[in-house]
């Protein structure tokens, strides 16, 4: 399949989507590896997750171009060696997604709903948010809650967040797409960022741009 979606969302901002359907080798041999890419890739010991990897690399020269390539900081966040855009990335199953954006800061955070999140709920919902108790949506709004703070760590740089006490979603209706509010408090920020989440085919893919 590859390249599912490629669209600008907002001014300055593209979000990518591919749907991981190649084989390793396939991959591997669609995209352009530097030798630290390449080292990188055989230090995974899992094959899906060096499929993963490929099928980030995959997107993003379709989203960039060929030589594009990915570094990360100690904490893991990713950049682009040449500081072209700001970029984000999440996979989950058998989907990737990068959020990508010249001059604004982007956090993106995808997600293959097949766990029970409720049996982790009380480590990241914390009282001052909403969550429906209705049986066929709670799932859902749970999820989005966990994306929307997955995007939002990532967007923070992932320094000084604890899900439940630094980051609030602010009450929402539940449906299949919609605009959401993130609030981050802690030592380093206090800021509100506007958020955009989507459902589709049991995956529950959240943005945001700053």
């Amino acid at each position: 399949m590859g390249l599912l979606l490629h669209k600008t969302v907002e001014e300055d901002c593209r979000l990518g989507i591919w749907k991981i359907t190649e084989a390793y080798d396939k991959l591997f041999n669609t995209v352009f590896l530097s030798e630290t890419d390449l080292i990188r890739l055989q230090e995974f010991k899992n094959l899906n997750r060096k499929i993963e990897s490929l099928s980030v690399r995959a997107l993003l020269q379709r989203m960039t171009e060929p030589h594009a390539r990915i570094i990360y900081n100690a904490s893991r966040k990713p950049f682009l060696a040449d500081h072209s855009y700001n970029i984000s990335i999440s996979h989950s199953h058998k989907f990737t997604s990068i959020l990508l954006s010249n001059s604004k800061l982007v956090g993106i955070d995808l997600e293959y709903m097949s766990h029970n999140i409720e049996r982790i709920a009380h480590k990241f919902i914390n009282d001052r948010e909403v969550v429906t108790f209705e049986k066929d949506k709670r799932k859902e709004h749970l999820y989005v809650h966990w994306c929307a703070k997955e995007a939002l760590y990532k967007i923070c740089d992932k320094v000084d967040i604890n899900f439940q006490k630094n980051l609030t979603i602010k009450p929402f209706e539940m449906a299949q797409e919609g605009d959401i509010t993130g609030v981050v408090r802690n030592n380093l920020r206090n800021e509100e960022y506007r958020m955009h989440y989507m459902l589709a085919n049991n995956y529950v893919i959240v943005y945001c741009v700053k």
